[in-house]
Formats: structure tokens, sequence, C-alpha cells
């Protein structure tokens, strides 16, 4: 079955015992099925916003640098940027190696290093610091004095559906998932209010279901420490343990 925008519409006409569209009259249909895309595209909005850094909204950025050039715009669908994953890509054609950069504070930047941006002949290189600007955008130092491929990752706002053809970010794995929210917004246009709030509780939790599966994150620690015994091999074992207990975190 496939998995488009049409698709999530007809799953919602199949449970509802409506009609079901078809690529030809989708974009002209009116009334419940105008209701029934928009229900699908409030349900993809509720779970991209119930958390900040889905995975399926990765995105690894490639800018390139123009020499002399110190700010650089922020991607139009960014909602977090990881400041922490900076890098300029090893060039063999400008010789230049990988390099992570450094976060600076922008105040920090402001007192220090500002005036890059304004001396006629401004120091330049590779840039090897990465500064967080507050008017949406980003600033290297030193400036560039070459066209460095600069990397970094972030997690971007997702487009809402519009064609039939059109494909949601979030995994078809958790198809039920955004079925079940948008069944909750159809039958709360047909005034069936009990049966919104069962789909409201099932679609609350098939999020934290994605969040278990997608977001949690558990640490395991191991140990390496060999038990001591009685007798005479306690001291060996004793000696084993101090020597070779750790931590692999």
């Amino acid at each position: 079955m496939a998995y488009n925008f049409l698709a999530l519409v007809n799953d919602i006409n199949r449970r509802l015992n409506e009609v079901q569209l078809t690529s030809t009259n989708f974009s002209s249909a009116v009334g419940f099925y105008d209701l029934a895309k928009e229900a699908i595209n409030s349900s993809i909005r509720y779970i991209n916003q119930s958390e900040y850094e889905w995975p399926f909204n990765h995105v690894t950025q490639e800018d390139v640098l123009t020499a002399s050039t110190a700010r650089y715009p922020f991607p139009d669908d960014a909602k977090t940027i990881n400041f922490n994953t900076f890098r300029i890509k090893e060039d063999a054609t400008i010789g230049n190696n990988t390099v992570k950069l450094r976060e600076f504070a922008y105040n920090e930047y402001l007192d220090s290093y500002i005036d890059q941006e304004y001396k006629a002949s401004p120091n330049t290189g590779v840039p090897k610091n990465i500064i967080y600007a507050p008017s949406l955008e980003y600033v290297v130092h030193p400036l560039p004095n070459a066209a460095y491929t600069l990397i970094y990752e972030y997690y971007r706002i997702a487009v809402e559906l519009e064609n039939h053809n059109d494909v949601p970010n979030v995994p078809e794995r958790f198809r039920h998932i955004v079925v079940d929210g948008a069944m909750h917004y159809a039958y709360l246009f047909r005034g069936n209010s009990q049966d919104a709030i069962i789909s409201k509780e099932k679609f609350e939790e098939g999020i934290k279901h994605m969040r278990s599966l997608l977001i949690n994150n558990y640490t395991y620690v191991r140990s390496y420490m060999i038990p001591t015994v009685a007798g005479g091999r306690g001291r060996v074992g004793a000696s084993l343990s101090n020597a070779g207990s750790a931590l692999d975190l």
C-alpha cells in the first residue's frame, strides 16, 4: 500500500466509511475531504512539535564559504542547529585538512574578534571558531581565505503535505499513529467527542512509543571487576580487581 498524502487521507475515509479519493479528484475535493487533508497535516504537525529533535528531521548541511565573508544565514527550515557539529571538510584541491570548529559565545566574539568584519585587510585563514549570532546566522572566525566547505547538522521544520503524492517526513512504520491523530480531528469535525477523546489517547500513547524508540537513550555501565574468592586465590583476585576494574561508559 502506498504511503503518501492521498493514501493517508483514504485511511481516514476507510475508517469512516466514506468514498475514497483518487489522484484525479484529490486536489478538488471539498467539504469533509478537505477536512481530512487538514486532519492529516494537523496530526503530523503535532508529532513534529512534540519533539525538537526527531531523528527523521535530521539534516546534514553543506555550505561553501566565501573568502573574506564572516556571516552566513541559517537554513529557512532550521528548527535547532547543533553547533557542536560544525567542521571544515578536507579539500585536496584547496589543500586543507578536516577541522572541527570550536563554538564561541557571541559576546566573546564581539569583545575579541569583531574587528575582523571591518578591517580593510583582516587576517584570514582556515576558520577555527563558530559563533551563533542572534540575527539567525552563524559567524566563522578567522575569515576564510578560500571557498572551504563547511558541514554542520540541524533538525528541520517539516513541510506540510499538499499534493496527493507528497510523502510525510514521519516514517511509514508510524503510519497508524499519524492516522490516529488525524481521526481525533475528524471526530471533532463530526461532533463525536467521545471517539475524539479515545483517538487522542491512542495518539498520545503512539507518540510516547515513538519517543521511546527514537529519542530515549540509555547509558549502560559495564564493570570489568574480577570478584575476589576466599583462600589462597583471594590475593590474586584482589590484585587483578584493583588493576583491571574500570567503567566502560
